[in-house]
């Protein structure tokens, strides 16, 4: 069985049909950049040009990087522009795509919902966080397989700030910081998650996850295990469309 799924982040809309026996793409994916600012006229734009490449006309799954209530209304937008605030995203997107049934749901849930199924986190039980690190962080709460969803733990109060405006990786890349310099801001970062929610795995998503060896080992401390996402930067396009299985 095969549903499109579409990954909306800061910097880039990616997609493609996914093959949701196997948990991995069909189709190699489409890429555009996500407009500035990214607003919702200008986003949905992207979103169309990424479905068009592929002639798809059936189910569509998107992620969105901010909370999304009842597969539809976005409440928070701190990446794209603030007038996605109460927007209702699956209407919206919809009625870009001509009418094709959407469903919207959180980025860093969608990918934690993968890596879950298909990934790093199968077969696992306890407390499992899942932490996308990209333009900011994302996060997914898994207690026995279970999604706590919208956690939005990137916002998490760090040396007086966002903890994503320390410890993303556009922070890196803007402040020019070494592989070093940054495991040890992730590393404060996780310490202060496994404080307060003490879970047995910690899974690094985003499309830092394909360079985990220049940073996993530098990271000390954390009583947790620590493993890249199996998905990589493709899982959330992979959840995206298994939650649109799931509410199709």
């Amino acid at each position: 069985m095969q549903i499109f799924g579409v990954d909306i982040g800061g910097s880039g809309i990616k997609g493609a049909p996914v093959d949701l026996d196997r948990g991995d793409l069909a189709q190699e994916r489409c890429k555009v950049l996500t407009p500035h600012p990214a607003t919702p006229e200008g986003v949905a734009d992207g979103v169309k040009q990424v479905v068009d490449h592929f002639g798809w006309t059936g189910p569509v799954g998107l992620t969105f990087p901010g909370v999304v209530t009842g597969g539809a209304t976005v409440r928070t937008a701190a990446n794209v522009d603030k007038s996605w605030i109460d927007t209702d995203a699956r209407a919206l997107f919809s009625g870009r795509l001509g009418g094709l049934p959407v469903t919207v749901v959180n980025d860093a849930d969608a990918a934690g919902v993968a890596e879950m199924q298909f990934g790093a986190g199968r077969d696992r039980k306890g407390t499992v966080v899942l932490l996308t690190f990209g333009t900011g962080i994302g996060s997914a709460v898994f207690v026995d397989g279970a999604l706590l969803p919208n956690t939005e733990l990137g916002h998490l109060e760090l040396d007086g700030h966002d903890a994503e405006k320390r410890a993303s990786s556009k922070v890196k890349e803007d402040h020019d910081l070494s592989w070093e310099q940054w495991a040890h801001r992730v590393q404060k970062y996780l310490a202060h998650v496994e404080m307060l929610f003490s879970p047995e795995l910690f899974i690094i998503g985003g499309g830092v996850s394909r360079k985990a060896n220049k940073f996993l080992h530098l990271i000390e401390g954390v009583k947790a295990e620590i493993v890249p996402a199996q998905l990589q930067n493709n899982a959330g396009i992979v959840g995206a469309a298994m939650r649109a299985a799931q509410r199709g």
